[in-house]
């Protein structure tokens, strides 16, 4: 499976990619984990948008932000990968890529995350270690990450 990556700044999308990316952030962060939030947050506007295209179709997704646009440092968000592509292994990549994107675009290799707790240790892979006490958001438990 050829995964086509692509970083664009939300003027740049286009209405099937915002399309895309949003239906992809509902149906997992709203529908799959059976959390009610407003996920159109405001954010969407300062991110860089990295997204990865298999067919056309997206498959993997997170938004990047310059140092203090979210934390003090650079940060990674909203992180998904579709559920018919997880057993593919594309969220290593998906996090590979954010991460060179981060130094790319912005020359940061600092980088703070609110990681889902569930999800410790598939960030510890990519060089994240926890900063903070498990804490609350929208009901699901989340730690600070840090990579530096």
């Amino acid at each position: 499976m050829s995964i086509e990556w692509i970083i664009k700044r939300f003027e740049a999308l286009s209405t099937q990619e915002l399309y895309q990316l949003l239906k992809l952030r509902s149906e997992v962060f709203v529908v799959e984990q059976n959390c009610v939030y407003l996920d159109i947050d405001d954010k969407d506007q300062k991110a860089l948008h990295l997204f990865g295209l298999t067919d056309g179709k997206m498959v993997a997704y997170a938004r990047l932000f310059k140092p203090k646009d979210y934390f003090e440092n650079a940060s990674i968000g909203r992180v998904v990968t579709h559920p018919d592509f997880r057993a593919k292994k594309i969220g290593h990549e998906l996090m590979q890529q954010a991460v060179n994107a981060i130094e790319e675009y912005f020359g940061e290799k600092q980088i703070t995350i609110s990681a889902q707790l569930y999800l410790k240790k598939f960030y510890e892979r990519h060089g994240f270690t926890q900063t903070s006490e498990m804490y609350l958001e929208d009901d699901i438990p989340h730690i600070e990450m840090k990579r530096h």
